[in-house]
């Protein structure tokens, strides 16, 4: 009898010259909201200049090669047949608890140096979104996009929960507003 092995893929990213491998997979929730995020742009940028991809090799230095989740890249001369060469206009992590310390660290500061115009950390648990956005060569956290829990909205006066967004507008497209509901819709 015959048994087949199941060889999983082991994906590494390369990070200041060093080789950090990627496994194990990331969970079903980081797997939704990442594609939920790439659709949101697939449907908006079709037809349009900038591309958005999910999971593709970027390469930004000699020694920095990544696979963000997401990558929005509007200069069609970065694309490649192996990956991206070259920053993204936008770049969307999404937590998984080996990588989270990467993606607020070292990343965070490779995406700064290299030109990034905007950077979201998303934490698939806690249906929040970090909107990085780069001035003058530095990052700033522009603002948390969140969809609270229900105990915390049954907390708020009909005020405050007015004022809760219920999505937000990237600073590459003022005419694409991001529902939360989208970004997070069919977590589990």
């Amino acid at each position: 009898m015959n048994n087949l092995a199941y060889e999983e893929e082991i994906w590494e990213e390369m990070l200041n010259g060093q080789i950090v491998a990627m496994s194990p997979r990331p969970a079903v929730n980081h797997n939704v909201v990442a594609y939920n995020i790439v659709t949101v742009f697939k449907i908006f940028l079709k037809g349009k200049t900038c591309s958005a991809f999910g999971e593709v090799d970027v390469f930004l230095t000699d020694k920095d090669r990544v696979i963000p989740d997401v990558v929005v890249v509007c200069d069609r001369n970065k694309i490649k047949t192996n990956g991206i060469h070259g920053a993204p206009d936008l770049v969307a992590e999404v937590l998984s608890p080996k990588t989270q310390k990467n993606d607020r660290g070292y990343k965070k500061n490779l995406y700064e140096k290299c030109g990034v115009k905007e950077y979201w950390i998303v934490d698939a648990e806690h249906r929040s979104v970090e909107v990085n956005l780069l001035k003058d060569g530095v990052f700033y956290l522009d603002e948390i996009y969140a969809i609270y829990p229900d105990y915390v909205i049954e907390g708020m006066t009909e005020e405050e929960r007015s004022r809760v967004p219920a999505g937000f507008v990237t600073s590459l497209f003022p005419d694409l507003t991001i529902s939360l509901e989208d970004v997070f819709e069919g977590r589990f």
